[in-house]
């Protein structure tokens, strides 16, 4: 079996992957998800996939979903192709001259549906599989005083990988009603299931627009509440 080649950085304008400048993180699930005999940073059809094995392309996205549109339109009449989206569910940024300390902000597998606001029928195609790794990080940030007032003065130059802690696979949009809580009501809200989920209103806002745009909730209703919705099956 050939040697496994090295990944490394390629110019392009292929757009979120691929592109001059690879986070380490990039780099390093780059790495996780590939096996001996892949080839890396391949270019086809005019875009440069991170990993080619057979007709799967893998591409590892630490970025929106929605820079992928033209690629994935281009790759998925041809090819069968792998999503990796890794998922921060606790960082530790590292500033120089000071302690590293661990961020307050986590991060969860339901952060996935605010990527898919952007393109929420995408798990609508056969050829597409996405896989969320959740996974702890180091954050390092550089001192920038043209951000001072709108962040703090820190600006965020990389990340590296620490440990993937869970991984999740997602390849049919019925996938995403199993990450409804359990103990809805029949007729359920987002409020319902921000708090069964144990997550911010916003993201179950998402999950039911997510949900909706596949068909998989229907609404029913609004009150004083909101939305009411029904799931589909």
């Amino acid at each position: 079996m050939p040697a496994r080649s090295e990944p490394h950085p390629v110019d392009t304008d292929g757009g979120g992957i691929g592109t001059r400048g690879e986070s380490s993180l990039h780099a390093a699930v780059k790495l996780l998800v590939s096996e001996p005999g892949d080839r890396f940073e391949v270019p086809v059809d005019g875009f440069v996939v991170d990993v080619v094995r057979g007709d799967t392309c893998i591409e590892v996205q630490t970025g929106g979903f929605a820079a992928m549109g033209n690629k994935l339109d281009r790759l998925l009449g041809d090819f069968h192709v792998h999503v990796v989206h890794p998922i921060a569910v606790e960082s530790w940024l590292e500033r120089r001259d000071k302690p590293t300390r661990k961020s307050p902000k986590r991060g969860c597998l339901h952060d996935v549906f605010g990527e898919l606001v952007s393109v929420p029928t995408m798990l609508d195609h056969p050829n597409l599989t996405i896989e969320v790794l959740l996974v702890q990080v180091d954050v390092l940030k550089v001192e920038d005083p043209t951000l001072r007032r709108r962040r703090g003065g820190w600006r965020t130059v990389d990340r590296r990988l620490r440990a993937v802690v869970g991984r999740h696979g997602l390849r049919t949009p019925a996938d995403l009603v199993a990450l409804l809580p359990d103990g809805l009501p029949a007729e359920w809200t987002t409020k319902d299931v921000a708090e069964g989920a144990g997550i911010p209103r916003r993201t179950a806002q998402q999950m039911a627009y997510v949900l909706k745009a596949n068909g998989l909730a229907i609404e029913v209703g609004r009150d004083r509440a909101g939305s009411r919705y029904v799931t589909a099956g």
